[in-house]
């Protein structure tokens, strides 16, 4: 076999003792070790030039890096700084919200007297179940129901489970509708065959008058045409007349009340409805558990809900007035300025269920009815005038009982017949003395609106509702509101010389202002300089009424 020699592999051999010491006395060993000697003192030299030279630069290198790197570090602290500044307040504002929607909602635990009523109202299907006393009820409401989409809706599914839980023998329901069309007619007629009562009227006005009596129940239902001739008429500076729209709006909703002038059952309680969407159980604790006294009953004169246009947005500032008649803040929650002792402004703060006012109605309102009634309240006798002048035609020029809507005679000076009416029962029920409680409260527990959608919000955005005051009262600064009313102050049978502009032929404008002395009729607070009447000849499309210029005041 054939021996391959691999040069290039080599083996690495022990050395022995023997070796190392021969190889330590070779002088060929010696001289070089003396030659790697001098090279290393040179190297050594070399080095130690570099390192003196060289350590600076490296520090002034690493320090200029540490520099760089705490700037890098500083800027980056900084960028932090800047973002949790920034986002700090979105954080915290989203916490509150979502804390005060949970822990803190807005009227979302009502007194346990609200809950026992709504348990017997859920409890069972009985007739009567949620009227404890068997308390006779009147419900009124004026409806202009286009298509009869209303009364044939939501609305009047509403109403018929209302009568069924006060009970149908206890109720008397009375709508009135002016100039309805054919399916208006018939929703009415339909309406009237689910009201189960003890008689009906039904009136339908297309050119002749039906009157039918078939019906179980305790129904008015009353469609026709309102003669608007027999309302009275204002002149105008470019010497037209009109009819004011409160003077309009005050005849239809008087008209509601007729049957209830004619009855002669002695009802307990008066509830107003307006064309909203509501909750019959919320109808019936408006009724009976709005500032009960001790044994359970309520006690008001009139009490209101809060009605709403929008989740958010209270709609019905033209009525209503607070405890010291002025006009409402900017319509959201809390509603009420913080103008003079801000009684009303507190009332919803502390969410009270009567909050006290001077006006309201909210789209559905109760009264006690024995003011609307011509048998019904003694005014001379109530504890309430005792040691007080009447309040009757003497005072006021006036004939109040039994209560009724009104409007403001002069041209321009307008108010809601909806707060005229509030001015009108407390001077019947005080007379000229100030109270800090007219027995009129608005309660927030119960909440309506004029669509389904919105009113299917109402329990959730009410939840938010703390968080607005402190931009409410803002708001309220930055608008200038409450606005100036010069009548605010006035009391019913004072005499006063006021401001009126009244109609003059001989003069180019057609009218002028005059000082005029009157004795003060109740409900100045309820009005302002301005003037709307109702359109006639309306046309598609337009609004069924329309605001005047103001004349310009002397001076």
């Amino acid at each position: 076999m054939v021996q391959t020699h691999r040069s290039e592999e080599f083996e690495l051999l022990r050395r022995v003792s023997f070796d190392s010491a021969q190889s330590s006395d070779s002088p060929r060993e010696r001289d070089y070790a003396d030659d790697l000697s001098r090279k290393f003192r040179v190297r050594g030299i070399c080095y130690s030039w570099r390192y003196w030279v060289g350590v600076p630069l490296l520090l002034v290198h690493q320090a200029s890096s540490r520099l760089r790197h705490c700037r890098h570090s500083l800027q980056s602290r900084k960028s932090r700084l800047y973002w949790v500044l920034a986002t700090a307040p979105g954080f915290v504002i989203t916490f509150w919200i979502i804390f005060t929607a949970i822990f803190r909602p807005s009227y979302n635990t009502p007194p346990q007297h609200y809950k026992i009523l709504e348990r017997k109202c859920r409890g069972s299907r009985d007739p009567g179940r949620g009227n404890v006393n068997n308390e006779k009820v009147f419900i009124a409401a004026t409806l202009y129901d286009r298509n009869g989409l209303l009364v044939g809706g939501e609305w009047g599914t509403a109403v018929t489970e209302l009568v069924q839980i006060l009970g149908p023998e206890n109720v008397h329901v009375s709508i009135y509708e002016n100039d309805p069309d054919a399916l208006a007619q018939d929703a009415l007629y339909e309406l009237g065959t689910r009201l189960e009562c003890e008689s009906l009227s039904l009136k339908l006005y297309a050119g002749y008058i039906f009157t039918h009596n078939v019906f179980a129940g305790n129904k008015s239902l009353v469609s026709e045409h309102l003669p608007l001739e027999n309302i009275p008429r204002v002149t105008l500076p470019f010497g037209g007349s009109r009819i004011k729209r409160i003077a309009f709006l005050a005849e239809v909703r008087n008209r509601a009340l007729r049957s209830l002038h004619d009855s002669p059952i002695q009802f307990d309680k008066l509830l107003y409805l307006n064309d909203v969407m509501f909750n019959p159980i919320d109808a019936v604790q408006l009724l009976f558990s709005t500032n009960i006294d001790a044994y359970g009953r309520a006690q008001y004169s009139a009490a209101c809900a809060v009605d709403f246009v929008n989740a958010f947005k209270f709609y019905d500032r033209f009525a209503t007035r607070d405890l010291e008649g002025y006009e409402m803040g900017v319509p959201f929650f809390p509603w009420f300025t913080a103008a003079g002792k801000a009684a009303s402004r507190q009332d919803v703060l502390a969410q009270k269920d009567a909050v006290r006012v001077r006006a309201c109605w909210g789209g559905m309102t109760a009264f006690d009815a024995s003011w609307f009634q011509k048998d019904g309240t003694d005014v001379e006798h109530t504890p309430d005038n005792v040691g007080h002048e009447r309040p009757d035609s003497n005072v006021t020029g006036m004939q109040l009982l039994p209560l009724r809507f009104r409007y403001e005679l002069d041209p321009f000076w307008d108010a809601s017949e909806c707060c005229l009416i509030h001015a009108d029962l407390t001077y019947l029920r005080y007379g000229r003395k100030n109270t800090d409680d007219t027995g009129i409260y608005t309660n927030p527990y119960v909440r309506v609106a004029y669509d389904s959608n919105t009113l299917s919000w109402l329990p959730y955005t009410r939840r938010l509702e703390r968080l607005y005051p402190f931009v409410h009262n803002i708001v309220n600064i930055l608008a200038s509101l409450p606005a100036k009313n010069p009548r605010r102050l006035e009391r019913p049978g004072d005499e006063t010389t006021e401001l009126v502009w009244e109609y003059d032929p001989s003069r180019a404008e057609k009218g002028a202002y005059q000082y005029r002395k009157r004795i003060i009729s109740p409900g100045r607070f309820c009005g302002a300089r301005r003037l709307s009447v109702l359109r006639e000849n309306i046309k598609e499309g337009e609004k069924n009424f329309e605001k005047i210029p103001l004349p310009s005041p002397p001076g």
